[in-house]
């Protein structure tokens, strides 16, 4: 699938309790950027088309983004991921500018590690009814693919449940996809983590 026709949703309105009191999504990695910028701008470098969810309050300049990041607030980020996920989706469906989408690549903010050719190999994967999902040595792995004939499953999501359910209720549409990307795996809950390096290429 071209490029154009996946919009890549980073997820970031969670309060990543495990991270303590401050908010993980301003850490600071080794190259001085947040860890949700380090983030976002992996996944700018292979979507064309992305939207960030972040809170209904959050400041976009602390969380380190860019301005003019395409964003979507939140208002109901406090009842748990599935709720974002299903307001965060409904709002991509509402959009005009995404009216010849093909499919959504979930990604979480608190992955700064994947690769551009892992994302881009994922997206040539994506169909209008499939989900599609790396693996790495045998461990799936983020961002997750849905084709759009999937996202009214996405938007009936609530509280904190993900999408692992829809995952398991549509088999028959999963696909997984071997990759050499541990990135895939990486995600930072605590403030030990934060320091992490960036895993060898």
């Amino acid at each position: 699938m071209n490029s154009s026709n996946v919009v890549a949703l980073v997820m970031a309105a969670g309060y990543s309790r495990r991270f303590g009191e401050r908010d993980k999504r301003c850490a600071c990695l080794a190259d001085g950027r947040t860890l949700l910028a380090a983030s976002v701008a992996n996944a700018e470098q292979a979507f064309p088309l992305l939207r960030v969810a972040i809170r209904e309050e959050d400041d976009a300049d602390l969380l380190g983004l860019a301005e003019g990041t395409q964003l979507i607030r939140i208002r109901q980020a406090r009842l748990g991921l599935g709720s974002s996920l299903a307001e965060a989706v409904a709002t991509l469906s509402n959009d005009l500018h995404l009216s010849n989408v093909e499919a959504v690549a979930i990604l979480l903010g608190d992955m700064p590690y994947l690769q551009r050719d892992t994302l881009s190999a994922l997206q040539q994967l994506a169909t209008h009814d499939t989900i599609v999902r790396p693996c790495f040595k045998g461990q799936p792995g983020h961002p997750v693919i849905f084709g759009h004939s999937l996202w009214p499953a996405l938007q009936s999501l609530s509280g904190d449940t993900g999408a692992k359910d829809i995952i398991r209720r549509h088999a028959a549409h999963y696909q997984e996809y071997a990759v050499q990307d541990d990135g895939t795996l990486i995600d930072i809950d605590t403030p030990e983590e934060h320091s992490i390096t960036a895993p060898a290429s």
